[in-house]
């Protein structure tokens, strides 16, 4: 698809500003140049106080930004813009390298547009925004009657926007794979289950407490290992495609 069909004559509109928020540079880099070559203005930043300082000077038309930031994370970022004045109409997408039903609850609690799971392609994230942004002209949001028109006729296999209500939701819950955090319904033995009821009768308030802080412990350093391990796989594949493309030019 060219440039010029898919955002119009750029000369009578101007090119739709993106946010992009990752406090890694290959990423930042592969979804700068993939953006442009789609006459995109992109405004990468490395931590999201950088990018909201911006925000008053260059108003965003969408904001990509990763769940897990150095100082605020995605969470807070996608919050502050839903919340904003001014800001409150702009498409939010959330990217993590675990998505689950909580992480796609606390991204439904603050109202974020598309949550996506990393790694992903530089083509697929471009043809999320472009949904969104003509979702966003359709409804009319204040401040966009300068966006080109974006054409995403040819975009059936993109899920459609708001895909935060269907990707969770109880009709769609995973059958093969158990929601993270939860643990296996225990087998059929009495004497195991007696003992634990009678274990967990005598235990002080405190003891408790102990346990349950130290589960969530376990769950939390689980939870870093998966998104630690999908950093690395996708900056492995966003360096590989990066050469691919400073190859074709």
């Amino acid at each position: 698809m060219s440039d010029t069909s898919t955002l119009g004559n750029l000369t009578e509109a101007r090119s739709p500003t993106v946010y992009f928020i990752d406090d890694s540079a290959t990423m930042r880099e592969v979804i700068k140049m993939a953006f442009r070559k789609e006459k995109f203005n992109v405004i990468t930043c490395a931590d999201a106080a950088s990018a909201m300082a911006q925000f008053g000077e260059t108003a965003p038309d969408v904001v990509i930004t990763d769940v897990i930031m150095p100082d605020k994370d995605g969470y807070e970022v996608c919050q502050f813009i839903k919340q904003h004045e001014r800001f409150g109409h702009t498409p939010v997408i959330l990217m993590s390298g675990v998505v689950n039903r909580m992480v796609a609850e606390k991204a439904t609690a603050v109202s974020a547009d598309e949550l996506i799971r990393k790694p992903f392609q530089p083509h697929e994230l471009i043809l999320r925004v472009k949904s969104l942004l003509t979702a966003k002209l359709a409804a009319g949001a204040p401040g966009d009657s300068t966006l080109p028109r974006v054409d995403v006729q040819q975009q059936a296999p993109l899920a459609a926007p708001h895909a935060l209500n269907s990707m969770f939701g109880p009709a769609q819950a995973p059958a093969a794979s158990m929601p993270f955090g939860s643990t296996p319904a225990p087998r059929p033995n009495v004497s195991v289950s007696a003992a634990v009821a009678g274990s967990a009768a005598r235990a002080t308030p405190e003891a408790q407490k102990l346990r349950y802080e130290i589960r969530r412990l376990e769950l939390l350093v689980k939870k870093l290992q998966a998104e630690l391990e999908a950093e690395r796989q996708y900056c492995v594949a966003l360096e590989s495609h990066l050469k691919s493309m400073q190859d074709s030019e």
